[in-house]
């Protein structure tokens, strides 16, 4: 076996994917159940607010507090992750979310369920950013693209299944079981976890940068917050004030960072240009995959008068197409590295978004059939290579700092996505009522060219993909790229 168990500097790297297969499996069901219930709670606002004779911008909250606590916390995990030791930091992460899953379907009132998704929230913030480290330490290092799609399957089957088994629960039970069906899936990780995970080697961490502890989570939680307010309004007091805050305080956190020698995130792995044209093509990919996932629901639900479940059950093709497409994206990573495999991706997503840019609100279900099938391959093929090669264009001794600095990122371009596309939405459907259309030929024309702006954007992701290369990697992967040596 070439796994390890002590602490003797080395990376726990097995020798064939068979040795991981268990380990992988706790991750998997960790990240699954993290991911599924971050998608899941929005069909269940209309009944939170009857249920506790609330307000929805007062129950949304429930969705606000989780997202900021997770943006706040993800900066931290790598750092816990190195100091604490990668298992106890996962473990201790998905016992908090199912602890926290627990109290909210016990919550009375919209302040305890409130309170509580904050506690799932910083806990479940920190999985994904781990969990990608771990894998990645643990794979061979000529299958690592085959490991790395296996665990993005729950990554994109989790926010298509979340819609269509929450509508399911809510329409049938109630919305307590959204919180209560993870208990027994919390436990399940935690059991395979405890006796599978191996204690991977911790890395070399002096004293906690407490300064940078302070800011980091203050500037992506108030960034979280500013652009989610921007899909209402953004020049409201609230926008302005987060992103007032979040700007002010990302520039201090990074001129404080680039000035220690150990920071809590390593922003000088920038200095790798392999680096920084991944996780530049990668902000552009993200705004075009969750600009869509957030759009085809709300087409569904407000253009064709689908209920949650059937519009979640619509969008299967995509699941589908997505688990199918993710481990062979992986595979063919390993063989030809990121630049073809992103680029026949992001022309599925770019061919995908135009198809629905031109249905309407009367055409059949069938007519999704196509373009979520190529959304969901195109999702497949992409987004788990481009992972990977950021991964590998840094220095290993840094890599759970890095999973914690691009979901740091990609929590705020998920926001970015979601707020702006939600202005262009509103905006055209005013132009097009000013304009004499009907309401149903407004809406579906608004609809049309919002799905425009994402073609735009997946073709910007496509052209940067051609700028990818195969990171520069000596030896057993190590030293990408010098970022502290010299400080």
């Amino acid at each position: 076996m070439a796994l390890k168990s002590e602490f003797d500097g080395r990376p726990a790297q097995a020798a064939t994917i068979r040795e991981i297969i268990a380990p992988l499996l706790a991750i998997i069901v960790g990240m699954f159940m993290v991911i599924l219930d971050g998608t899941a709670m929005n069909v269940a606002l209309p009944g939170l607010v009857k249920d506790f004779d609330s307000t929805l911008s007062v129950v949304q909250w429930a969705v606000t507090g989780y997202a900021l606590a997770q943006a706040a916390v993800i900066p931290l995990a790598g750092w816990l992750s190195d100091r604490f030791g990668a298992k106890r930091v996962f473990l201790f992460s998905v016992i908090m979310f199912t602890v926290g899953s627990g109290l909210c379907a016990l919550a009375t009132g919209i302040d305890q369920l409130i309170m509580f998704r904050i506690i799932q929230g910083l806990g479940g913030g920190m999985v994904a950013p781990i969990a990608m480290a771990f894998v990645y330490r643990l794979s061979p290092r000529d299958k690592v693209g085959a490991v790395m799609g296996m665990i993005g399957i729950p990554m994109l089957l989790a926010p298509a299944l979340g819609p269509v088994l929450s509508g399911w629960l809510v329409q049938y039970a109630s919305w307590h079981w959204i919180f209560l069906i993870n208990l027994p899936v919390g436990v399940l990780a935690i059991l395979i976890g405890t006796r599978t995970l191996p204690n991977l080697a911790r890395q070399s961490v002096p004293a906690l940068d407490m300064l940078g502890m302070i800011l980091a989570p203050i500037a992506f939680a108030a960034l979280v917050y500013g652009v989610s307010e921007g899909g209402s309004s953004w020049t409201s007091v609230k926008t302005i004030t987060g992103l007032t805050i979040g700007g002010v305080m990302l520039i201090i956190f990074i001129i404080t960072e680039l000035r220690r020698r150990q920071p809590l995130l390593e922003l000088r792995v920038f200095r790798s240009a392999d680096f920084s044209r991944g996780i530049a093509v990668q902000w552009v990919t993200q705004i075009a995959l969750f600009g869509t996932m957030f759009l085809i629901p709300l087409f569904l639900q407000q253009g064709k008068g689908f209920t949650p479940f059937e519009s979640g059950l619509s969008v299967l093709p995509q699941a589908i197409a997505a688990g199918i497409f993710m481990p062979i994206g992986g595979r063919l990573f390993d063989r030809f590295g990121a630049r073809p495999i992103v680029i026949t991706g992001l022309i599925f997503i770019t061919s995908a978004a135009y198809l629905l840019s031109g249905i309407s609100a009367s055409d059949g279900s069938r007519a999704l059939i196509l373009p979520l099938a190529l959304l969901g391959a195109g999702m497949g093929l992409s987004m788990m290579p481009l992972n990977t090669h950021i991964i590998q264009s840094a220095p290993e001794d840094i890599v759970s700092r890095v999973t914690s600095l691009t979901n740091a990122f990609q929590q705020v371009m998920m926001s970015f996505a979601v707020a702006g596309l939600s202005t262009v939405l509103s905006s055209r459907m005013e132009t097009h009522l000013k304009d004499g259309f009907q309401p149903l030929h407004a809406l579906s024309s608004s609809f049309g060219d919002t799905f425009s702006v994402l073609v735009g954007i997946a073709v910007i992701g496509m052209i940067l993909s051609f700028m990818l290369r195969r990171p520069n990697r000596k030896g057993n992967g190590t030293g990408a790229v010098k970022v502290a040596a010299e400080h």
